[in-house]
């Protein structure tokens, strides 16, 4: 009988650990601050936090874009980094950009390094910076004059490429 006892409390034992050492390691590698995951086109996996961020070329610029109505949306001002920036040399078509609520659009390379249209993940709007900032880091375009039409931009909504809380970038 105590060994039957000894065994199950060994069992209880081992379970435990089975479930709770993955999920401790999880929460030790996780990072602290707010970030994103970029996976690129061989299938690594990097996390880019805000303080990495903000050590790369930042562009600040006032913008706003029609929705599918027709309606302009969002003015203010962005701040973050180009996405080719964030990119460097890395070979891609298209990156996926995925929020954090599963909304996900897929953003041709020649969009992503339209000079004239540079396309950022902000971090801050307003000066209010991620975690503060409830939008979450985002996908921006700032043209010169801070206006994205769904005509210039030759879209039915240059809104949908404007995603809000943008947890990965998949670069495929």
């Amino acid at each position: 009988m105590q060994n039957l006892r000894r065994g199950m409390l060994l069992g209880l034992v081992a379970l435990t650990v089975v479930v709770a050492v993955p999920l401790v390691v999880r929460w030790v590698l996780s990072p602290r601050e707010p970030a994103i995951e970029i996976v690129l086109p061989s299938g690594t996996t990097r996390t880019v936090t805000l303080a990495a961020l903000r050590r790369l070329p930042v562009l600040s610029r006032p913008g706003e874009y029609q929705n599918q109505f027709g309606n302009w949306r969002d003015a203010g001002t962005y701040t973050g980094v180009r996405l080719a920036d964030l990119f460097g040399n890395v070979a891609y078509a298209t990156v996926e950009v995925v929020a954090a609520d599963g909304y996900h659009v897929f953003i041709e390379r020649v969009r992503v390094e339209n000079p004239e249209y540079p396309m950022i993940i902000a971090y801050a709007y307003g000066g209010v910076e991620v975690p503060s900032w409830e939008d979450g880091f985002r996908i921006a375009i700032l043209p010169e004059d801070g206006r994205v039409s769904n005509e210039e931009y030759r879209t039915t909504s240059a809104g949908s490429y404007w995603v809000k809380s943008v947890v990965r970038l998949t670069l495929q």
